[in-house]
């Protein structure tokens, strides 16, 4: 991560730059150790600092070696891509109940891919979110040898989720990959969360100034404080103060993006460049305290 850094497209084709967790409100996933100088982006490599990810394409060549297009669908929306697949396993998951997420990423062939570059210190990163985007995972799976992942999932609301699988294939180019996913129970349609600027979690409050445009880069700051008070001693989490993933609502184009280099708080800023006018869903997660929490926010680009 650097100063200046943008947040790249939902794809090469929509050239955002907006960067998880348990739901609005609630924490994120068991914390465990991480580095604590703020982490490097995938991609393209600047002097002295880390590179910066394409949602989409995320680099010049394919797993394959191959040269990559310039442009692609948008990040997450595509179960196939490049000679790769997202396969989940049939599961059986319950609104409100704990259960097993499985799948394997695959070749043209077939096989299960087993060898992946660390990103933010894992090979992997699953999220899940509702499509109406008022329920939102950040998950850190286990492989087993056999190249079958496998992450504990407790989903709160029935209804249709869908499951991205951000990596980067051993000597390819980073990824996200899409799928369905549908939890049973009691459903109950819901409008998508409205318009907000102030996020409140467990005793936090999250301000967020700043509004992405569509076709131009603008800036989003959030501003991070409890009890009143600014919080100056936010603590890495993968490698950086805060990660802002958004979420396209209607189709769901993801991206997941890391902000500019700066001090542990109260503020941590992006830049952001909406591919088209309508409404996103931000998810933004900070660690404080030993603890991952997430704050959401819905805006339109206009």
């Amino acid at each position: 991560m650097h100063t200046g850094v943008k947040i790249t497209a939902f794809a090469a084709a929509l050239a955002a730059t907006f960067g998880t967790a348990y739901g609005v409100g609630a924490g994120v996933g068991p914390v465990v150790a991480e580095e604590e100088r703020p982490a490097a982006r995938h991609g393209e490599r600047q002097p002295g600092g880390h590179g910066e990810r394409d949602a989409a394409g995320h680099g010049e060549r394919d797993a394959a070696g191959h040269d990559a297009p310039a442009a692609r669908a948008p990040g997450g929306l595509q179960v196939s891509e490049r000679g790769l697949t997202l396969a989940l396993e049939p599961s059986a998951l319950r609104a409100g109940e704990r259960g097993e997420l499985r799948f394997r990423v695959t070749d043209a062939d077939g096989r299960a891919v087993t060898a992946y570059e660390r990103e933010h210190g894992k090979e992997l990163h699953l999220v899940l979110a509702s499509r109406d985007l008022a329920v939102y995972r950040h998950l850190h799976p286990v492989r087993g040898a056999d190249g079958t992942w496998s992450a504990p999932v407790e989903l709160p609301r029935a209804g249709d989720y869908r499951a991205f699988a951000d990596f980067t294939p051993a000597g390819g180019a980073a990824l996200t990959l899409g799928a369905d996913l549908a939890v049973s129970g009691a459903y109950r349609p819901a409008a998508p969360p409205a318009p907000n600027r102030v996020a409140e979690v467990d005793g936090y409050r999250v301000e967020l100034a700043g509004t992405p445009a569509p076709g131009r880069a603008a800036g989003l700051t959030l501003r991070v404080s409890r009890d009143g008070r600014p919080v100056t001693d936010l603590q890495p989490y993968l490698g950086a103060y805060g990660h802002l993933v958004a979420l396209r609502a209607g189709d769901l184009a993801y991206l997941h993006v890391h902000p500019h280099e700066g001090p542990a708080g109260p503020e941590v800023s992006f830049t952001a460049t909406a591919p088209s006018p309508g409404a996103y869903r931000l998810f933004l997660d900070f660690r404080h305290g030993g603890k991952v929490r997430t704050a959401a926010f819905t805006v339109h680009a206009h």
